[in-house]
């Protein structure tokens, strides 16, 4: 029976790479220059540190550029709030990955009310999806790549 899975992931190197792009840039730029700003991968945050806030937003539209050269959707960064302290100006932006289960469920409902003969199921941090037919695999990828959910997709492990 075919099928596939429905996971929001990010390939880590290519943002590892993304990352010493910015920090390469900030660098080299002139507004940039003795502030020494830097940004810094730690676990499943990417923590943005500079000496104002507009020198934040200037960061944080480099990283977005960076990012989204290398193939990864912006989508998956969440910003939390800027915080100041002793003239340093410090945000996290959080890194979303796996389909928590609130949006596998938005996505299984998606699915059911879509009324396309497939079957879908949360297992863990990903929906696996199965039907009869292949086309209707794909129209329900189509569907799901149409909708309005705020993590990006990606459809993997097809097997027919």
């Amino acid at each position: 029976m075919p099928s596939f899975d429905v996971v929001s992931e990010i390939d880590m190197h290519e943002l590892a790479n993304a990352l010493d792009q910015v920090n390469r840039e900030v660098g080299t730029r002139y507004d940039f220059k003795g502030s020494d700003a830097s940004v810094e991968h730690q676990d499943s945050n990417i923590k943005l540190e500079a000496e104002n806030e507009f020198q934040l937003d200037q960061m944080r539209d480099i990283l977005h550029l960076k990012i989204a050269k290398r193939g990864i959707d912006v989508a998956v960064l969440n910003a939390g709030k800027i915080e100041t302290s002793n003239q340093r100006a410090q945000q996290t932006l959080v890194l979303q990955q796996g389909v928590d289960t609130v949006t596998a469920k938005k996505v299984v409902k998606l699915i059911k009310d879509s009324k396309i003969k497939v079957q879908a199921s949360i297992q863990g941090e990903q929906v696996r999806v199965t039907g009869k037919k292949r086309d209707e695999l794909q129209s329900t990828m189509q569907m799901l790549r149409e909708s309005d959910i705020e993590l990006p997709l990606q459809f993997n492990n097809f097997r027919d």
